[in-house]
């Protein structure tokens, strides 16, 4: 009888808690084995926040910014038709935009003889334009000139003139005689062409004028010319060199000039420009008359 109450061997053990530890079996302290301890750093424990846009927000803000760049394109391409329309309508009724463009190092004056001059005025407007340059070559040199005689004891009043002739032959020869050459070839108008024919004949009248420098304004040694030259030669060989330098830049400006003169005119006439300048004369004087 006393085996039918015996132990089960593979039944589990009950612990009972109040009872002296020293009694509990060592079975049962290796079934309870403490918890590991938790690590320490690295935000353990910590709770991370993480946001949540609304639903469609992003969608609707590209939506938005595309509709922001698709006006930002129309009002440029309205831009652009607004420009292109303009430019037509100038370049119709013959307005041409001039840009300064030269020279390269600090624009001053538009010129751009390669592209808006016909091929085959372009070499004579480059001879013109060198004439230019020559009279402003010129007349700078006719004030070392005369400065250098200012400073061998000759008077302030002929400086002031030769600044006076440089001041006023630089920018007016440009206007009133280069301008209306390069327009006249540009658009073969008829009055550009008189008023070239007009002040240029001033402009080779004054060259010859200062070559020679007859003294009939202040004893003509305001400008470097021939009789000057001589004049002062024998008492200051400087001076007199540096005249004769002028007398010969005022001869060349003069017979290039010349030579430009005639070629203008041969083209002028062959044209058929002066019969038009001759009908719009006559027309003009008859608007006038009535």
């Amino acid at each position: 009888m006393a085996g039918r109450y015996d132990r089960n061997p593979f039944a589990e053990e009950e612990v009972n808690p109040f009872a002296n530890p020293g009694s509990v079996p060592a079975a049962s302290n290796s079934r309870l084995s403490p918890l590991p301890p938790e690590p320490a750093g690295f935000g353990y424990g910590r709770t991370v926040d993480i946001p949540l846009d609304r639903p469609g927000s992003s969608t609707q803000d590209l939506k938005k910014k595309e509709k922001e760049l698709q006006a930002k394109e129309a009002e440029l391409r309205r831009r652009e038709q607004d420009l292109k329309r303009k430019e037509d309508a100038a370049a119709r009724a013959g307005i041409v935009i001039e840009v300064k463009n030269w020279p390269p190092f600090f624009p001053l004056i538009h010129h751009d003889i390669a592209n808006e001059i016909p091929v085959r005025l372009q070499r004579l407007q480059y001879i013109a334009f060198a004439t230019y340059l020559g009279l402003v070559l010129a007349l700078f040199w006719n004030i070392i000139a005369v400065t250098t005689a200012w400073i061998k004891g000759e008077g302030v009043t002929i400086w002031l003139l030769a600044l006076i002739y440089f001041i006023s032959g630089v920018p007016g020869g440009y206007v009133l005689w280069y301008r209306p050459l390069y327009r006249a070839f540009r658009s073969d108008s008829a009055l550009n062409f008189g008023w070239f024919f007009l002040f240029y004949m001033l402009h080779i009248l004054f060259c010859v004028f200062a070559a020679v420098a007859p003294p009939v304004v202040f004893k003509g040694k305001s400008l470097a010319g021939i009789l000057p030259a001589i004049d002062v030669l024998s008492a200051q060989a400087l001076v007199g060199i540096f005249y004769f330098i002028g007398f010969a830049f005022f001869c060349l400006e003069s017979v290039v000039s010349i030579w430009v003169i005639q070629q203008v005119y041969m083209y002028f006439r062959g044209s058929g420009k002066a019969d038009e300048m001759r009908r719009d004369a006559a027309r003009g004087a008859m608007r006038a008359a009535i």
